[in-house]
């Protein structure tokens, strides 16, 4: 069946193939080189699109944020979606505590004020003493920032508008 012939032929395919690979890996490498290869080292962009992402951002940092006027024109119907997030450890009745205590009716309340919440670190006591709408959109935007040491493992809300719409939504008669 297998003679030596045949097994020689097989053997000579196989590192010959492989052979042929490796060449032309090598002559695909000198042809692709984006290293150098004897152009220069200096390389410039031939064109940037410019999409505006970066004027956005730039102007967004740059003015800040009436949080009066956030809340004159938040959506309460956009801050009871972002509830949904905070449900999680939250709840809305009077007295029901989850992971983190009640927040019914937090807007203008003392801070650590739900008695029946035995969970409270001691952290935000020290930073603020009432959760006004400025101290609530501070919270929200980045709870270990505003008050270090809290329990709260939430990252915040990032976008200003969002925190409107649910401060907004905490202060009507369902929040």
């Amino acid at each position: 069946m297998f003679d030596t012939m045949t097994l020689t032929k097989t053997v000579g395919a196989v590192c010959g193939s492989l052979l042929v690979l490796l060449l032309a890996g090598w002559a695909a490498g000198g042809l692709y080189n984006t290293s150098g290869g004897g152009h220069g080292d200096e390389h410039a962009q031939a064109y940037v699109i410019d999409t505006g992402d970066g004027d956005a951002a730039a102007e967004e940092e740059a003015e800040p944020v009436d949080l009066a006027t956030l809340l004159a024109s938040a959506d309460i119907g956009k801050g009871e979606k972002l509830w949904k997030k905070c449900q999680a450890c939250h709840k809305l009745e009077d007295g029901a505590n989850a992971t983190g205590p009640s927040l019914y009716q937090i807007v203008n309340r003392p801070v650590e004020a739900v008695d029946s919440f035995s969970g409270y670190s001691g952290a935000l006591a020290e930073v603020v003493d009432t959760w006004t709408p400025e101290n609530l959109d501070g919270y929200l935007a980045d709870p270990k920032g505003f008050a270090p040491g809290n329990k709260m493992s939430f990252a915040g809300f990032k976008k200003p508008e969002d925190r409107a719409n649910i401060i907004a939504f905490l202060e009507t008669p369902e929040g």
